[in-house]
C-alpha cells in the first residue's frame, strides 16, 4: 500500500540527531559534547545539515523501502 521506508528513516534521523540528545555538535565547552541537554542556534543548524545529508544518502541514493500491505 505505502511506502513507510522514508518516514521511518526520517524519524529514526530526527531523534538521534536532536541537539543535545544524544550529543551536541559543537558543544558549549567542547566539540562534542555527549548527552548534556542543550542546544545552540550554531549546533541546530550544524544537527539539521547532517539530518539532510542522510536523509537524501538513505532515500534518494539507496533508495530504502519498506512496503505495507
Amino acid at each position: 500500500m505505502g511506502d513507510w521506508g522514508p518516514v521511518l528513516i526520517a524519524v529514526i534521523l530526527f531523534v538521534v540527531l536532536s541537539p543535545g540528545v544524544l550529543f551536541q555538535l559543537p558543544g558549549n565547552d567542547r566539540v562534542v559534547q555527549f548527552v548534556n541537554m542543550q542546544t545552540s542556534a550554531i549546533s541546530v543548524f550544524v544537527h539539521s545539515i547532517i539530518f539532510f545529508g542522510l536523509i537524501t544518502i538513505f532515500v534518494i541514493a539507496i533508495g530504502v523501502h519498506i512496503s505495507s500491505g
